[in-house]
């Protein structure tokens, strides 16, 4: 039999029932898009990460596009990101007719490199072609990159810092989450998120008023909003009063609703993931070439639990003989692939991401994943024998 690779309808199942009866209020409330719900939510998830606003849109991807815009990022703009992560990080750059820049990542966590950010910044700065603006650095996997150090080198050269967050919301910092130290922290609730809904979803969290309500503009089509009334009259419905270019990315009731009652379990939830990804440290250990690396005061919301392994593709079969499902994440890292290969990396490539693509491997993980179902999940990868 095989394992699910994220098991969502053990979640549903133990929370269905509040689910279902906060959906079925939504229905019956009648208010679809940007019902009170979704006002609920907003103010619970920025109480949970610990923001002063927190906004939600209709995805991730358009959660890191919303500052980009705010910030009127453009042409000869730079953009620094890492390459090991899902193209979205730098998918959002070109829309603007900027341009990304790929950063290497550390060995062990897999997360942007500073040192190698640093030289990035340095050399597209000697070469005079790109203004640096903005880094985006990925909480991949679930865990924080290191924004103590990556804020430090934004300072210095006064960038903006974006914590994408898509996979990691709820990874701490020494009890801290990444927007003490980022301009912005974005997240999706994709449904094999952590914090998933049923369907699609976003948020922005900032403790910036100014941006935060540029943000609430865009999002709806560049409606007025407060800093653009003050000394202006206008008696109608603010959103007929366009003040900017936006879009159309609203949080849908519904799937508030449902991130209601996710929320609310929500770190429990991190808490049994961490327990989960533990026991796969102690038993895997010995039969592979690296369990993941935590660092001592963070806290990961294990989105995805990656081992590395020197056979990764013969692991992968094996372990579908066996009815344990595996995934990739990445086999092609983004500056390898056809649609952003012309675009700049990091001096003396990227070697650590091109090491990675061929070593790592993610195995079936869940905040439902019981024990007796984890030790056959290990016992499989023990008994392979390259």
């Amino acid at each position: 039999m095989t394992i699910p690779f994220i098991d969502l309808q053990a979640q549903r199942l133990r929370l269905g029932g509040a689910i279902e009866a906060a959906v079925q209020e939504a229905v019956v409330g009648g208010a679809w898009v940007m019902g009170p719900q979704v006002r609920q939510f907003e103010a619970d998830l920025a109480s949970f990460g610990k923001a002063k606003h927190a906004l939600g849109c209709a995805n991730g991807t358009d959660a890191l596009a919303l500052p980009l815009m705010a910030w009127g990022l453009g042409r000869g703009d730079a953009v620094f990101v890492p390459s090991f992560t899902f193209a979205a990080t730098a998918e959002i750059v070109p829309w603007f007719d900027a341009e990304p820049v790929f950063i290497d990542v550390d060995a062990k966590t897999y997360n942007m490199d500073p040192g190698h950010l640093e030289a990035a910044i340095e050399a597209t700065l000697k070469e005079g072609r790109l203004k640096p603006r903005v880094v985006i650095a990925v909480d991949l996997f679930g865990q924080p990159a290191d924004y103590p150090a990556i804020k430090a080198i934004c300072d210095k050269y006064g960038l903006k810092l974006i914590c994408d967050s898509a996979q990691g919301f709820g990874c701490t910092i020494g009890g801290e989450h990444p927007l003490k130290w980022a301009d912005i922290t974005t997240t999706s609730f994709f449904p094999a998120k952590p914090l998933g809904c049923y369907g699609d979803g976003g948020a922005v969290l900032t403790n910036d008023d100014e941006l935060a309500q540029l943000i609430d503009s865009i999002r709806v089509h560049g409606k007025a909003v407060a800093i653009d009334l003050k000394d202006r009259t206008f008696e109608h419905d603010p959103k007929y009063l366009n003040m900017r270019i936006g879009l159309n990315s609203r949080l849908d009731t519904i799937q508030a609703a449902v991130l209601i009652e996710k929320l609310k379990v929500f770190g429990q939830e991190i808490e049994w993931r961490n327990r989960i990804a533990a026991r796969y440290n102690e038993g895997l250990r010995p039969h592979v070439a690296a369990v993941p690396d935590v660092p001592a005061g963070n806290v990961s919301n294990w989105a995805q639990y990656t081992i590395e392994h020197e056979d990764r593709d013969g692991l992968a079969a094996h372990l579908k003989e066996q009815g344990v499902p595996t995934a990739v994440y990445y086999p092609i890292p983004l500056h390898l692939q056809p649609a952003y290969e012309m675009y700049p990396r990091g001096p003396q490539g990227l070697p650590v991401t091109e090491r990675l693509k061929d070593r790592v491997i993610s195995l079936p993980m869940h905040s439902d994943l019981d024990e007796a179902t984890q030790d056959r999940i290990i016992a499989a990868v023990a008994s392979y024998k390259a």
